[in-house]
């Protein structure tokens, strides 16, 4: 059975779906993960916790979930296989729903060699297609990888990341396919800048009827500087920035005003895409925009379900 979390709720309800990010600290304080859980609680659906993002050694992924729900925020765990063997996964799978968890996100993980500790060896024993298969055989059937049973029920509602942009572009939606034939229920996606292109890939997506399978939410990170969004434009695999953006952020009085304001452009357009569910807001460092971008987008007050 599926885990019956807020976020599912939200999305099952038809309501326009708004997540974020937050990432917990390179240390043992607790006050900032339960500060931003407690800014983003009104705004959003749901929050992600990272899990190591960047490679970089942080609190781990369920640790700062618990924080978020001490705070009455549900959160959504973020897994890579990176770091741990099918065994570690698994237990920490059921770590998770005992301490009621129900949203996991299924990811590879950045590659540690751009991480602060670039000789530690990665893991890599699944893949994330297979963890998606591994939680769904928990949660349908009771199973573990396996074959062995499962002690108790594991509510889970499985979601997986995707990049609309990265190359080969037309094989995209056919990794998309992949993921939701494995089991995943909802999709978060790489930054969208580049509306019409992400619309293309959505016009794929809802030709094969994919997005009656799937829930998709349409990833956008706002942006803070000119640099930053040169840097993504040069440097991000699989962010594709225009150029028109770029020169409005060199225009701008104030970066920061004016990058919030394309955001909420592009969430506008996003709203109107066929398929698209919803908003996954990623400002790690900079959670505290958060609220005026879900203002700014016409998405706030959130469903109360």
């Amino acid at each position: 059975m599926k885990a019956e979390t807020n976020l599912e709720k939200v999305l099952e309800s038809g309501a326009f779906a708004v997540t974020a990010e937050a990432g917990p600290p390179k240390g043992t304080g607790t006050r900032g993960m339960s500060r931003r859980g407690e800014m983003l609680l009104p705004y959003c659906d749901a929050v992600n916790v990272t899990d190591n993002q960047t490679a970089i050694v942080r609190m781990c992924s369920l640790a700062g979930c618990v924080l978020l729900k001490q705070q009455g925020v549900d959160p959504v765990m973020q897994m890579v296989t990176r770091d741990r063997n099918r065994i570690a996964l698994q237990s920490d799978i059921l770590g998770a729903v005992a301490m009621g968890i129900g949203n996991i996100l299924c990811l590879s993980g950045d590659h540690q060699k751009f991480g602060n500790h670039p000789s530690a060896k990665g893991v890599f024993d699944i893949d994330s297609v297979q963890l998606i298969q591994t939680m769904k055989k928990m949660r349908d059937e009771g199973l573990f990888i396996c074959g062995e049973e499962v002690s108790g029920r594991v509510p889970l509602f499985i979601g997986a990341a995707e990049n609309p942009y990265a190359d080969p572009f037309e094989f995209r939606v056919t990794r998309l396919a992949k993921k939701i034939k494995a089991g995943v229920d909802f999709i978060q996606t790489q930054a969208v800048y580049d509306v019409p292109k992400f619309a293309r890939w959505m016009q794929m997506v809802t030709d094969r009827g994919l997005d009656q399978q799937v829930h998709i939410l349409a990833g956008v990170i706002p942006i803070r500087a000119v640099g930053m969004a040169r840097y993504m434009r040069d440097s991000v695999s699989g962010v594709s920035v225009p150029d028109e953006i770029i020169t409005r952020m060199e225009k701008a009085k104030e970066a920061k005003v004016e990058g919030v304001k394309i955001i909420g452009e592009i969430i506008e357009q996003l709203k109107e895409i066929t398929g698209v569910h919803g908003v996954h807001i990623m400002a790690v460092g900079w959670e505290e925009i958060v609220p005026e971008i879900v203002e700014a987008a016409g998405l706030y007050p959130r469903p109360l379900l």
